[in-house]
């Protein structure tokens, strides 16, 4: 193994100097830092992480904590995350729950064992008030940033999160725009703050508008792709007369697509079709999907700062982001009369 000594041998400087130069202190010339790293990668030299985290207490790695990196939202916010951390000079260590809260704390124990310097998390949502694993976060004061929408048990924290109220009703005001007044909503798990504010949105733009709400319009759909699809069939076999679907996000609506479109509707000229999310797949749908573009790249980089105020010891309060309305070409005008 090449030890600091013998760079510095090859150098014929002291280790002192080798030691500066690794470390970029500013009171060496820049070419004697630039001869001694290069000198340093031709040697095959890979500095002791252990004998530095002994030495600084810092790992300079970050725990990544997400449900599935496959979901294309967690994809993108992920991605902007390991830019800035690379940019940074912190290594990402990622973990998946699986939406299971007995692998989210067995992951957050071992990122606690393996002193990880802060944690992003996509919590696993749950019906009780308190959690033991983010007790222990919080005792233990690792800097935590939540991805997505803050709950009791996870309240201690700040959290990256979106307008999602306000970008659902701003869906449902386009659709009643172009003039439907029967849209149902194919809803997410009741459980998760984020699904419960865009079926809010939706029930508060009819509110406003003066629609009368009709809760067999509602259909409970999950989030994902094949969700969509069962929701669409049973959408399909109880005709509530609905001339638009909503849906709680982009997946959901793909599903729900896929299945109208092979059942023979024409999607808008029989029914419109509206998701959430913006993931890149609604852009390139047999239909461009009309939705609400989420900022997942600008999430993972206010989380990246919430993160940095954290470790410099300044407060981090929850941000919320909007998202705007993308209308695409699976919403238009109903082909029917509606009673208003």
């Amino acid at each position: 193994m090449i030890r600091l000594k013998d760079i510095a041998q090859a150098a014929g400087v002291s280790v002192m100097t080798v030691s500066k130069a690794l470390r970029d202190k500013p009171d060496l010339a820049v070419a004697t830092k630039e001869r001694i790293r290069k000198l340093a990668t031709q040697m095959g030299y890979v500095p002791d992480v252990s004998a530095q985290t002994l030495r600084t207490r810092n790992t300079r790695v970050l725990g990544l904590v997400l449900s599935t990196s496959t979901n294309p939202i967690n994809a993108r916010i992920c991605l902007a995350i390991e830019e800035q951390a690379y940019e940074l000079g912190y290594e990402v260590l990622l973990a998946h729950t699986l939406n299971r809260t007995d692998r989210e704390e067995a992951v957050l124990r071992r990122m606690i064992a393996r002193r990880v310097d802060g944690v992003f998390i996509s919590p696993v949502y749950r019906l009780e008030p308190k959690a033991p694993i983010y007790e222990e976060l919080e005792r233990r004061r690792i800097p935590t940033v939540l991805l997505g929408h803050s709950a009791p048990f996870c309240a201690a924290f700040p959290a990256v999160e979106t307008e999602d109220i306000a970008a659902a009703e701003a869906v449902t005001r386009h659709l009643f725009e172009l003039g439907h007044r029967r849209v149902a909503f194919f809803a997410g798990p009741m459980i998760c703050p984020w699904a419960r504010e865009r079926l809010e949105g939706y029930r508060r733009a009819h509110r406003e508008a003066g629609i009368p709400l009709d809760d067999t319009l509602v259909f409970n759909a999950g989030s994902t792709i094949e969700e969509g699809e069962s929701a669409a069939l049973q959408f399909l076999q109880e005709q509530p007369g609905a001339t638009a679907i909503q849906c709680v996000n982009d997946l959901v609506a793909i599903g729900a697509g896929e299945t109208l479109l092979n059942q023979g509707q024409r999607i808008p000229q029989d029914l419109s079709l509206a998701g959430y999310g913006n993931v890149l797949t609604s852009e390139y749908f047999r239909v461009p999907l009309t939705t609400a573009r989420q900022p997942k790249l600008r999430m993972g980089s206010v989380a990246m700062d919430l993160m940095q105020r954290q470790m410099r010891g300044e407060a981090a309060k929850t941000v919320r982001l909007p998202a705007e309305l993308a209308i695409r070409a699976s919403t238009g005008h109903p082909q029917i009369n509606q009673s208003a």
